[in-house]
């Protein structure tokens, strides 16, 4: 079988490509490797797709199932050589040791990546290994159009009813990533394809050293999607940098352009949005994204519920409900603070009863051995009893969370020590937990500790009850509406019509329901907002 190095389609005795227009009489200079190699003995090497300072991505060919894939190789400009026509990389003693870390960095991305497989908007991982002294990722291959060829095709920008259900999968992935210490930190339109089933998949994966300045390696930064602080020398980037990029790239989405170069927006950090495309978008979420794209970091969107929840809820409810949250956690943090040496009552509490419990465990195992003809429960034989005393686990056990916060648990977890809370991303509805408190842990609270060192604990949070009630709200001004609605989980739209009874910027009452229905959380809401008396005649 005769392979074309550019498309990976059979070719016969072709020299040029018929499919693709590829001349496979060419040799593929180095750093890259030869064209035809083949890799952990089922993998066939192509043309190099694209390379940053990291690493560089090939065409490639699964001899095992007939796939075509895409080869990833660890490849760190100016760390290695490799002579023409070779595959194996030459690492000088002096790199020796930052190759190895930064190889090590690579594969640990890549597994993490690997995991996150149920998130439509990540790649698929096939296989990962080393080989010719350095690494290897092998990942899918799908029929992908170019978001910015994408956005051309329709008419140079999307309206939010068709960009929001795109977006939202990558909001997701993009959290789920970070949640695991890892993140993209190169969002951009050039990253992104869209398949042909109209869904967002994410590329140009690169560990975090690749995506800031004063690393080994050389960075690769996007123009107007990278934030500020990715131009700074080693300065850490996070969530709040990712939300930059992702920010950019829907702005990108919306109105055909990209933002201005970071360095030029810390001078004027001005966004030039058209009149019609304001017009066009819906007011709220021309106010999320610009405040995604702030360029003072404690001026930006800091987490991705909060982004999410600025993109789906209009007016100001969720600006209104982001405060009052805020707020909260700060009178909680400020009280804590003042009682139990940074501890939260709650936690103390778990922790007096987790040394209660374990005094009284060791008691009982001193008891059992002081008096061995005793019995230790009340109506059973010694012998019986002796056994079942000496099933009493008196050894440390897993901490219990449910029925705290989520920030409660995670502050929790800190003071142990040893402990990652890991958050699921799949919630549920409960009448038994409000919202926002962890339902269920897994492994189970208070079993049995019987290994050393670091422990994950995957938690599950409740979203409160199901259906909420409509309170009332008749009256009210349209911002104190918006905050009593968003409080019990309503995403809110207004509408405006005149009223003779109800004064301009109050609510009139609801469009379709009313006071005391019940909906589902996370239902849309319009609320009728007065515009006051209509001008007559007379009163022009």
């Amino acid at each position: 079988m005769s392979l074309c190095m550019g498309c990976m389609r059979e070719i016969g005795d072709n020299v040029v490509c018929p499919s693709c227009g590829f001349d496979n009489s060419k040799e593929q200079h180095s750093p890259f490797l030869p064209y035809g190699t083949v890799l952990h003995g089922r993998y066939i090497v192509g043309s190099v797709i694209d390379t940053n300072g990291e690493s560089s991505r090939y065409i490639g060919f699964d001899k095992q199932t007939g796939d075509v894939v895409i080869v990833c190789e660890f490849l760190p400009m100016g760390l290695f050589e490799r002579e023409h026509d070779e595959t194996n990389m030459k690492v000088r003693f002096e790199n020796d040791d930052i190759f190895k870390k930064l190889m090590s960095d690579f594969i640990s991305y890549f597994r993490t990546i690997a995991e996150l497989k149920d998130f439509s908007a990540l790649i698929r991982i096939h296989n990962i290994f080393q080989e010719n002294n350095t690494a290897y990722v092998i990942e899918e291959n799908q029929d992908l159009i170019p978001f910015e060829e994408y956005i051309e095709r329709s008419n140079g920008h999307l309206d939010w009813d068709i960009a929001r259900p795109l977006f939202m999968p990558v909001i997701s992935a993009l959290e789920a990533m970070h949640r695991r210490g890892i993140g993209h930190y190169a969002i951009s339109p050039k990253n992104m394809y869209v398949t042909a089933y109209g869904k967002i998949k994410i590329a140009g994966f690169a560990t975090s050293n690749e995506r800031k300045r004063g690393t080994a390696l050389k960075s690769q930064l996007y123009s107007g999607c990278a934030a500020p602080e990715q131009y700074e020398s080693n300065f850490p980037i996070d969530s709040i940098t990712e939300i930059y990029g992702i920010s950019a790239t829907m702005f990108y989405a919306l109105t055909g352009n990209l933002p201005a170069n970071a360095k030029e927006r810390m001078k004027d950090s001005r966004l030039l949005m058209s009149t019609s495309t304001v017009k066009r978008l819906p007011p709220h979420v021309v106010t999320a994204i610009a405040n995604g794209l702030q360029v003072k970091r404690e001026n930006r969107i800091s987490d991705f519920d909060e982004l999410r929840s600025q993109l789906s809820v209009s007016h100001t409810a969720q600006a209104i409900q982001e405060e009052i949250s805020r707020t909260a956690n700060m009178n909680m943090k400020k009280s804590d603070l003042n009682k139990g040496n940074g501890m939260s009552k709650r936690t103390v509490a778990i922790l007096a009863s987790f040394i209660t419990i374990l005094v009284l465990g060791t008691l009982g195992v001193l008891f059992v051995m002081q008096n061995p003809l005793q019995g230790v429960f009340a109506g059973g034989n010694n012998e019986e009893n002796a056994s079942k005393a000496t099933e009493i686990w008196t050894g440390e056990t897993i901490p219990n969370f449910v029925g705290m916060t989520y920030k409660e648990a995670v502050a929790a977890a800190e003071e142990k020590g040893n402990i990652t809370i890991y958050r699921d991303t799949e919630e549920s509805y409960s009448d038994q937990y409000a919202e926002g408190v962890v339902m269920a842990q897994s492994p189970k609270g208070n079993d049995k500790l019987t290994a050393s060192g670091d422990i994950s604990i995957s938690v599950k949070i409740s979203k409160g009850t199901q259906m909420r009630e409509l309170s009332p709200i008749k009256d009210k001004s349209v911002d104190t509406a918006a905050k009593i609605l968003a409080n019990e989980g309503f995403v809110v739209n207004a509408e405006y019509q005149y009223s003779d009874k109800v004064d301009d910027g109050y609510v009139i009452g609801y469009k379709d329901y009313k006071a005391g229905d019940k909906l589902e959380h996370g239902s849309t809401v319009t609320i009728i907002v007065s515009k006051g008396q209509e001008a007559t005649e007379k009163q022009d």
